[in-house]
């Protein structure tokens, strides 16, 4: 039986109000299915191509919270989905700099927006704890969103032909790292209210 949206998600709790909103397999007139991976892109990745692998999608999108990079503008809580998503920290590191590997650096585009705030997205396998770190991945790639799975789901979505997107809400502002002023269970209510809202409304 063919899915609607697959919904991916890292963690359960990202996916906690999706799951609540859930009769018989359907968010409004969508059939849809959650998906928790796990965290970073290699646990992403693996999980969506098993997936979809083995079971008819028609739509992807990746759904959870997210920090802000310096100059996005952004402030806690703030919604927003990707226009495109880039791994930010695949590469090497030299005297000279970060040296991007050849065939990696560019974006992902997102085929599906489920928010009218449309911005550019960074995946990275470390979180990003220092200002000094925040500032270097925004010159370089010019992301307003720093997450850990959106751009390996983009990837492997794109190679499966299945249409994908990501939204996600703001925890915490990227920089010196500071978890007592993230909100994290706040957050990733506000990206699931969104996306519940533009699946009702017919996506």
């Amino acid at each position: 039986m063919s899915v609607d949206l697959l919904i991916c998600v890292a963690v359960e709790l990202e996916c906690e109000r999706l799951r609540a909103r859930l009769r018989d397999g359907r968010i409004g007139d969508f059939a849809v299915e959650l998906l928790v991976t796990g965290v970073g892109p290699v646990n992403a990745a693996h999980a969506a191509t098993l997936h979809l692998a083995r079971n008819p999608v028609r739509g992807l999108i990746n759904c959870g919270v997210a920090g802000a990079y310096p100059g996005s503008g952004l402030e806690l809580l703030d919604v927003a989905c990707a226009a495109s998503d880039t791994f930010g920290d695949l590469g090497s590191d030299s005297p000279d700099g970060f040296v991007e590997l050849t065939g990696t650096s560019h974006a992902f585009p997102a085929t599906l927006f489920p928010h009218e705030r449309q911005l550019p997205f960074v995946t990275v396998s470390t979180c990003t704890g220092t200002d000094s770190r925040a500032h270097e991945l925004v010159a370089r790639t010019g992301g307003a969103i720093e997450s850990m799975e959106g751009a390996a789901l983009l990837r492997v979505a794109h190679a499966m032909e299945v249409p994908a997107g990501e939204i996600r809400a703001i925890s915490n502002h990227v920089g010196d790292r500071d978890r007592a002023a993230w909100k994290l269970r706040e957050a990733a209510g506000a990206a699931q209210d969104a996306l519940i809202d533009w699946i009702e409304q017919g996506c």
